[in-house]
């Protein structure tokens, strides 16, 4: 499978068109963008790292019954995908307080929640991505029904009741972590994007170092070495 045309380019992949209607690639790059593209830079290696283990979970998640765009992993930079019509719905999970959750309503950063809490964001780049309810969702026609609303909270909820767990056994804490749906050439809500250290808030269990974006985001130096750990922790199974 080969790349044709340029359908999309975002701040952490393109998305390129093949022969097949049905079938897109996403090159996963190497930029760092945080704040809403207000911090800029760029990581030698990343973007295959992120392609290597969104490629991992994929496969999870597919083992324990959610279905995905994920077809294959074509080299250390590209995926061969299912192509998708992306509700314009950020979903967030989290299962520990901290970043704008903390901030906004004042809960203790690393408070663990008495539940998983799931939250959706507007993605909408110009608007700063903000909060929705579900009024918001259907007034702005984001989804059709409240039943896929619903949906995507379900789903949302089932990819952490995979994910939790199997983190837990790499010595990892799974803090939150957004998530991307579409629906595929039939109209199924399917998982979309990436599943990675870019978009997830990874934390060592015992020591409590962040494995993630965060490192970026907060100057702390050392994204590349942290993303390769969170890789080799998966690997090692």
């Amino acid at each position: 499978m080969e790349k044709k045309e340029l359908l999309y380019e975002g701040k952490a992949k393109k998305i390129w068109s093949t022969e097949d209607a049905n079938l897109v690639i996403s090159e996963f790059k190497d930029d760092l963008t945080a704040f809403n593209g207000e911090k800029k830079s760029s990581e030698a290696g990343k973007g295959a790292l992120n392609n290597k283990i969104s490629t991992e979970l994929f496969k999870l998640l597919a083992d324990n019954k959610i279905p995905t765009h994920f077809v294959e992993m074509l080299d250390d930079n590209h995926m061969l995908h299912k192509k998708a019509d992306v509700i314009l719905i950020e979903v967030i999970v989290r299962n520990i307080a901290t970043g704008s959750l903390s901030r906004n309503l004042g809960i203790e950063d690393g408070k663990v929640l008495p539940f998983t809490l799931v939250e959706f964001d507007y993605k909408n780049d110009d608007l700063g991505d903000p909060k929705l309810n579900d009024q918001h969702a259907l007034i702005l026609g984001l989804v059709d029904y409240q039943d896929e609303l619903d949906k995507l909270r379900r789903m949302a909820r089932q990819v952490n009741d995979v994910l939790k767990p199997y983190f837990a056994t790499k010595g990892l804490n799974l803090v939150d972590f957004k998530l991307e749906f579409g629906k595929d050439a039939d109209g199924n809500i399917i998982l979309i994007d990436e599943i990675s250290p870019d978009n997830c808030r990874f934390w060592d269990a015992e020591t409590g170092e962040k494995m993630d974006k965060d490192r970026f985001r907060q100057g702390l130096g050392g994204l590349k070495v942290a993303y390769e750990e969170v890789l080799n922790r998966i690997l090692n199974k």
